[in-house]
């Protein structure tokens, strides 16, 4: 798979990006560390919520910028979390379908043997398998590997493909930024899981710590009883979550290091209850973001837009190493830098419903381009029908006692288009593609949804099926080729024919047996190897199987 050249991600890169920072961050790499949590939108205090009682993200927003217009770009976990590592649009990579395999935590399972229920437009049988990403594609943690960082991730990964060991120091439940060199600066991902879809009955048992009398009921829903204690979890969820970042934040300052670590935090997409979760409009891609620097220890708002392909480059211009040309997004912080005119967002195979919907979120408005309209906007998933209130939705839904606004998500068939005004119509439920009024702005933004979908190469026009067996030839994965080694005046020069492939090795006393865990540093150049020493090396390309290890012994 060759990678587009994306005159649209360039576009946004106008004007030279020069970093501004002051003091400490001028004079060093600086800790970046990221909190990123599950399933929330914009549902805290600082963005104008106070239903949740959440000290801890107030205490940080308190000396942070507050990004008002922060979208993933799909409405749940997976093909996000291939934007947010790669720095890419899943529809251009061969990672937009929820899911592909079973690698969400750590390392993978790396197992793709068991039956999947899932079918693609065609109704084609598709098996578990992992994205074959085009191979100038990395994992931007290998970037900042490779110029010095300490890179750990906890434990959450969930990219559409196993996480390569190129990608981490430590990746799982123990990885932590504790555990780097002394002076080494470090990027440590924690994920907090407590605020996801499936503990709205997982904890559905659990006294509630917001009352449900007092929750905001969106006009999409019926005002219920057991509506309302749905969204009460929700809440009390975000309560415990927010006692988690509160953990994360006194680490750093017990370990002296909050004045020299930035950081972020975020929701990897919007809010788990139906019609947020899964769904192409604000609802499910608008998510709180919040960045501390340093050196900037106040609150202020920024009012631009921002995509999670935005993240990675900015990530690496945080960290001064170069921004690779291919990347989709822009760095949002260092300057001068282009605003976003719009969001681009999609939605594909859902597990075991699929579908093709493409939407554009600019200032004023929301434009969705449904390329299968036969199909219902409503997809009767068997996960998210575990929320307690979805058998009451149904239910109602069946015998006619829903509204209109409440009607509208379980729509038969959709329109080939949809267009929504933001600020009258912030819950997306009344489409107005037909109005003469506003005629210009949808032909307006018709045009920046062809030029994406063009310059993104939309990898959704292919179905499922086709698109695997281009990634998996005979629909076996591919692996990759053992790496070649030239040893020399006590040097191991490594070598890889495969494009696309990284190389790793591990440098031993003692002769040893290699895993995942063992780890593998990411090779730059040629590594010296004394008399009674044990280098092990390998090479991974994301989406192949890992080549078999090769080792040496001096």
């Amino acid at each position: 798979m060759n990678l587009p050249f994306n005159r649209l991600s360039k576009r946004m890169h106008m004007g030279l990006i020069s970093i501004w920072f002051s003091g400490i961050l001028q004079a060093q790499q600086p800790n970046i560390l990221w909190i990123t949590c599950e399933d929330i939108s914009p549902a805290l205090s600082m963005y104008g919520d106070s239903t949740a009682q959440t000290p801890n993200l107030d205490r940080l927003a308190a000396e942070s910028t507050i990004y008002t217009e922060a979208y993933a770009t799909v409405g749940v976990c997976a093909p996000t979390r291939s934007s947010i590592i790669t720095g890419m649009y899943p529809i251009s990579i061969g990672t937009q379908h929820m899911r592909t395999g079973r690698d969400m935590a750590g390392w993978g399972s790396r197992d793709y043997s068991s039956p999947s229920e899932a079918v693609d437009v065609n109704g084609e049988a598709i098996p578990l398998y992992s994205a074959v990403i085009p191979a100038k594609v990395k994992c931007f943690t290998e970037y900042l590997r490779k110029a010095g960082y300490f890179c750990t991730n906890n434990p959450k990964t969930d990219y559409q493909f196993a996480a390569p060991v190129t990608a981490w120091d430590e990746n799982g439940y123990q990885a932590h930024w504790k555990h780097r060199r002394e002076g080494q600066p470090f990027f440590s991902v924690f994920n907090i899981n407590v605020s996801h879809e499936s503990f709205l009955w997982k904890n559905k048992d659990k006294p509630l710590t917001v009352d449900p009398a007092t929750v905001p009921v969106p006009p999409y829903f019926p005002d219920t009883e057991t509506v309302r204690k749905d969204i009460a979890r929700n809440y009390s969820n975000i309560e415990l979550m927010d006692a988690q970042v509160g953990v994360l934040i006194e680490e750093l300052e017990a370990a002296g290091l909050l004045d020299n670590t930035i950081i972020f935090f975020f929701s990897d997409h919007g809010g788990p209850l139906p019609r947020s979760k899964r769904l192409h409009y604000e609802s499910g891609l608008r998510v709180p973001l919040m960045v501390r620097m340093p050196d900037a220890l106040k609150q202020k708002y920024d009012y631009d837009m921002v995509s999670f392909v935005d993240l990675a480059p900015t990530v690496l211009v945080l960290a001064n190493v170069d921004v690779p040309d291919y990347l989709q997004g822009q760095a949002f912080i260092g300057g001068p830098v282009a605003r976003r005119e719009f969001i681009f967002g999609s939605g594909d195979r859902f597990d075991e419903f699929s579908d093709r919907v493409r939407s554009v979120i600019s200032k004023n408005y929301v434009y969705v381009r449904n390329f299968y309209p036969e199909k219902p906007a409503y997809k009767d998933i068997s996960y998210r029908k575990q929320i307690p209130m979805m058998d009451e939705l149904l239910a109602m839904n069946a015998s006619g006692e829903l509204n209109k606004n409440q009607q509208y998500w379980f729509r038969q068939t959709k329109t080939k288009e949809e267009f929504y005004l933001r600020k009258e119509d912030p819950y997306s439920l009344k489409n107005r593609i037909n109005d003469p009024k506003y005629q210009t702005q949808i032909q307006f933004l018709r045009g920046a949804m062809d030029e994406w979908l063009t310059e993104a190469k939309d990898l959704g026009a292919i179905p499922e099926k086709e698109l695997f067996l281009k990634m998996w030839p005979d629909g076996k994965q591919p692996k990759t080729p053992k790496p070649l080694v030239n040893v020399k005046k006590g040097k191991v020069a490594i070598y890889t024919k495969e494009p696309g492939a990284s190389l790793a090795y591990i440098l031993s006393d003692h002769e040893i047996e290699p895993d995942l865990d063992s780890g593998w540093q990411v090779y730059t150049q040629p590594v010296d190897i004394d008399k009674g020493q044990y280098l092990y090396t390998l090479a991974v390309r994301i989406g192949y199987k890992d080549s078999d290890i090769v080792m040496i012994e001096k």
